[in-house]
C-alpha cells in the first residue's frame, strides 16, 4: 500500500490553487462546454484566486483576477468581468508589477469592455494592452499577448 502524502495547510492552499487554475484552462479550452461545466469554471476560478490569496504573491493574485475576468467575458457577463478585469489592474499598478501580467491587465479590461459593447473602452484598453506588451521581455510571451488580443473585436 502506498505511503499516504501528508501537506501542511499552506502546501494544501498552493496545490488547491494550482489545480483550480489549471482546471479552468482544461475547461476554457473546450469547446463544447456544459451548463454545468460553466458553474463549475466559474466555481473553480473563484476557489483558485481564493487559496492564492492564502499563500500567493501579487503575481498569483493578479493572475487569480485576470482569470476569473477571462471566465466571466468568455460567458458573456461583462459586470464581473469587468470588475476583475480592473481587480488584475489594480495589483499590478499596485505592485508595480509590469511585463507580460500588465499587459494580459489590459487585456482583461479590454475584452470585458468589448462584451459590454463599450467600444470607446475596449479600443482605450486594447491600446494599453498593445503598448505594455512592447515591453515584454520574452518574445513568446508578446507573442501569445498579442494572439489574444487580437481575437478582441476592438
Amino acid at each position: 500500500m502506498p505511503e499516504e502524502t501528508r501537506y501542511t495547510e499552506l502546501e494544501c492552499h498552493k496545490k488547491f490553487a494550482v489545480d483550480c487554475f489549471n482546471y479552468v484552462w482544461s475547461l476554457l479550452e473546450k469547446s463544447d462546454r456544459t451548463t454545468e461545466e460553466d458553474d463549475e469554471m466559474v466555481h473553480a476560478a473563484h476557489a483558485s484566486r481564493f487559496h492564492w490569496g492564502k499563500v500567493g504573491t501579487a503575481v498569483n493574485l493578479a493572475r487569480g483576477e485576470w482569470q476569473i475576468s477571462r471566465v466571466y467575458s468568455d460567458l458573456s457577463s461583462p459586470e464581473p468581468a469587468m470588475y476583475h478585469g480592473q481587480r488584475c489592474l489594480a495589483i499590478c499598478q499596485e505592485n508595480s508589477i509590469g511585463d507580460f501580467d500588465l499587459a494580459y491587465a489590459y487585456e482583461a479590461t479590454a475584452r470585458a469592455a468589448a462584451v459590454a459593447g463599450h467600444q470607446d473602452d475596449c479600443e482605450r484598453y486594447l491600446a494599453l494592452s498593445h503598448e505594455a506588451a512592447t515591453e515584454i521581455k520574452e518574445e513568446d510571451d508578446r507573442k501569445l499577448v498579442l494572439a489574444d488580443l487580437a481575437t478582441i473585436a476592438g
